[in-house]
């Protein structure tokens, strides 16, 4: 069905084919928007000439910036540089190129992983600067959140709208379940499934089962990202996407035990470390601009569909980067 906001607007979403991509691209079309995804081949967009190319042959009303370079920790480890340089420059780069091309609204999509690694409590948008990223995310959080200064600094001298959203973690169907690429849920969707599918007696499980996490189904999401364009419009402020809702990892597993039916043991492996003892976004703020709307899936219904999707994609879901 058509939406008023968005009928007849012309729309770009980097990364649109990834992830989260895809299903911003979904609600904007269903929303009566004209889309452009930019492709890596045809448009190289860690290149300033290259976003200049792609927004002149391809004018847009909205630029949605949801395309990242990104991994697990594995990633994090071994290519800190490829993750620190491709996405700063890419942010910087297409920031510069929609105000020469004057663009009318910038929508960034951030990440949790820019907020300080020790912060206590809920993290509150005001929390963002109140310390350094946790070290383990520094490269990929960091340049994220530059993109919120440079956001600011753009509206100061240049007058371009944009805002800063910042996500919490996002599973669901369409997902990487590749290990060098892929993040908690999706880690353990893969190991609960393969344990199911090969009769396995027990599996095991880092840590202790303590630290309290926070997961979005990514549809949900993509609801929040589009509504969040329609409706906020303070670039000083990032806005926090997520559902407020704190998940213990031993709450996760048992909630996957019954979703995939496995019957076997579970090993806690108290000696690999736990992280951060709770990491949840406070979405106070998110409700109040969105209009009171709230994440309408709940965790055990969502991975019902995510390990419904990945026994029926398992061959195409591992492999992908």
């Amino acid at each position: 069905m058509s939406h008023p906001f968005w009928a007849g607007k012309r729309v770009t979403v980097t990364g649109g084919s990834g992830f989260l991509g895809q299903h911003i691209v979904k609600r904007l079309e269903e929303g009566g928007a004209t889309v452009f995804v930019p492709r890596q081949k045809d448009y190289n967009l860690t290149a300033l000439d290259s976003c200049l190319r792609c927004l002149l042959e391809h004018p847009c009303d909205v630029l949605f910036h949801a395309a990242a370079y990104y991994g697990g920790i594995g990633i994090n480890v071994s290519e800190p540089a490829y993750l620190y340089y491709r996405n700063l420059v890419m942010g910087a780069n297409l920031m510069e190129a929609a105000r020469l091309t004057h663009v009318s609204k910038v929508v960034n999509i951030g990440t949790a992983c820019s907020y300080p690694g020790f912060v206590e409590g809920d993290m509150k948008e005001d929390d963002l600067w109140a310390g350094p990223c946790h070290p383990s995310v520094v490269n990929y959080g960091l340049t994220k959140k530059m993109l919120a200064v440079q956001g600011a600094a753009y509206k100061r001298q240049f007058g371009l709208d944009s805002i800063h959203l910042i996500l919490t973690n996002l599973y669901g169907p369409g997902d990487s379940y590749n290990p060098e690429r892929s993040h908690v849920v999706a880690a353990l969707v893969r190991k609960w499934v393969e344990a199911d599918l090969d009769n396995k007696p027990e599996i095991e499980v880092w840590g202790t089962g303590k630290p309290v996490r926070e997961f979005i189904y990514v549809e949900d999401c993509a609801d929040a990202i589009v509504l969040a364009a329609e409706k906020y419009d303070d670039v000083t402020m990032p806005l926090n996407i997520g559902t407020g809702v704190g998940t213990t990892i031993r709450e996760l597993v048992e909630t996957l035990n019954d979703v995939t039916g496995f019957k076997g043991r579970l090993n806690w492996n108290a000696d690999k470390p736990d992280g951060a003892m709770r990491k949840v976004l406070d979405v106070t703020r998110m409700k109040a601009a969105l209009g009171g709307w709230s994440p309408p899936t709940n965790l055990r219904k969502g991975l019902e569909k995510t390990v419904s999707w990945y026994r029926a994609n398992k061959k195409e879901a591992d492999t992908k980067w």
